[in-house]
């Protein structure tokens, strides 16, 4: 077992600003990312911000940054209860390997910040 762990906060009013503009939502959130902040009535701007997180969170824990990969290769949903869980592009995978991801996710008024865990087999 190879565990990882990466955290990320970011400031809610800065993604706000940011996903004003279409070309930043297209290059960090996936398709079906964009279709779930669409269904959301209330608290929309803060999920997205805590995906923000988690991706940065995730390329902190694997320990390169965000290369070779873009953003939106790194998928932040929630199931049926609401927790959220990440979906990994294939192309994350091949460079990767086989790994476990577990997120967990959080927001305040102002902040939103997440932590993953990444199981590496």
């Amino acid at each position: 077992m190879n565990l990882k762990v990466g955290i990320d906060l970011v400031e809610i009013p800065r993604i706000k600003k940011a996903v004003k503009n279409s070309r930043f939502v297209a290059r960090v959130y996936s398709k079906a990312e964009q279709e779930y902040f669409e269904q959301k009535a209330r608290n929309k701007i803060q999920s997205m911000a805590a995906n923000w997180s988690a991706k940065e969170a995730f390329s902190k824990a694997i320990g390169t940054g965000i290369r070779g990969f873009a953003m939106n290769e790194i998928e932040v949903l929630r199931d049926e209860t609401g927790k959220p869980y990440i979906v990994l592009s294939e192309n994350i995978k091949n460079k990767f390997g086989n790994c476990v991801v577990d997120v967990s996710l959080t927001h305040t008024g102002d902040t939103a910040g997440a932590v993953v865990l990444i199981n590496k087999k």
